[in-house]
């Protein structure tokens, strides 16, 4: 009897332990790394909206939508910035991220994503934004075209997780968004993993591109790890094939204009089965390759990103 409650004992202050290193790290990450933006009150949820650039009726708008594991902070290194200088720009934080509510305790579907981010561009203002997404923020993009046509002028999707795969779930994604197992190793993470760690998976997201200088100061890996950001991401990752495969079959719907790029090097998200599957969906998508490009080409292609949102914009009529 002892025995047991001495571990007890032992097996309560390793818990709290761990939950106040877990915590501490949390603490940091969001001190180090505060909102950009402004919280809004969407349909009884925070969500985290960063604007920039110039306001007017004649101005036209846009929406980027981060992917996986991200925040606003990737959208806004540098994409945003530069758009910012003829675009109204809206940059928001996927549910569960950054500094957006989790809306899901089972993760958010593609759909109640377009939902409250559809739901926060009207309330900051915009009308009918091209919408762009990369990664899985290109499927929460998707979702917006088909479930919220009347909100859109256009798409382009950088990357986008658009079809369905072969390839299983990740045993990381397994255990994350396990019931049990989840909830017991992802404050593991959040207490013992350090920035580095995360900043050395990002380098091999890019390959073979190279990370720009100053993005890893400037995403805040920190806030990655933070235990209700893993467990949101993780949800959403397990949740994403079956949401595909109910999504796609809907991509003929879409009738506006479709601009997609891919990196045709990018070992995350597969170009064939992804971006030339959503050309031959979508009457009049305009998909183009970028040789030798790996999956994070907001970064490595800028401004191949920015002229295809050009070209949305001009064949939705919102430019000249």
């Amino acid at each position: 009897m002892r025995l047991a409650l001495s571990l007890a004992a032992v097996l309560v202050v390793v818990i709290l332990a761990v939950w106040l290193k877990a915590r501490a790290h949390e603490t940091r990450a969001e001190a180090t790394y505060p909102p950009e933006g402004q919280l809004l009150s969407v349909n009884g949820y925070q969500v985290h909206a960063v604007v920039m650039g110039p306001d007017g009726e004649d101005v036209p708008e846009v929406v980027l939508i981060h992917g996986s594991s991200g925040s606003t902070r990737d959208m806004t290194f540098k994409l945003a910035p530069a758009l910012a200088e003829r675009y109204r720009v809206f940059v928001f934080d996927r549910p569960g991220l950054g500094y957006t509510d989790p809306i899901s305790s089972t993760g958010a579907s593609l759909a109640a994503q377009a939902d409250l981010l559809s739901a926060a561009a009207l309330q900051l203002g915009a009308q009918k934004p091209v919408v762009v997404g990369h990664s899985y923020g290109g499927a929460v993009a998707l979702a917006w075209a088909v479930h919220h046509p009347d909100q859109i002028s256009g798409l382009v999707a950088l990357a986008a997780a658009s079809h369905p795969w072969d390839t299983g779930l990740t045993t990381y994604y397994k255990i994350l968004s396990h019931p049990v197992i989840g909830p017991i190793v992802i404050p593991l993470i959040t207490a013992f993993v350090g920035e580095e760690r995360v900043a050395q998976e990002l380098e091999g997201i890019f390959l073979p591109d190279q990370e720009p200088e100053g993005y890893i100061a400037h995403f805040g890996p920190d806030l990655t790890l933070r235990r209700s950001s893993m467990r949101a991401n993780a949800l959403h990752r397990r949740n994403l094939l079956a949401e595909i495969e109910a999504l796609s079959p809907r991509y003929p719907e879409i009738d506006m204009p479709v601009e997609i790029l891919h990196g045709d090097q990018d070992f995350a998200v597969g170009y064939d089965i992804h971006s030339t599957r959503l050309k031959n969906a979508i009457d009049g998508a305009d998909l183009r390759p970028l040789e030798g490009h790996g999956h994070m080409i907001q970064h490595a292609a800028p401004e191949a990103v920015i002229d295809a949102i050009d070209r949305a914009a001009a064949r939705a009529g919102l430019t000249p």
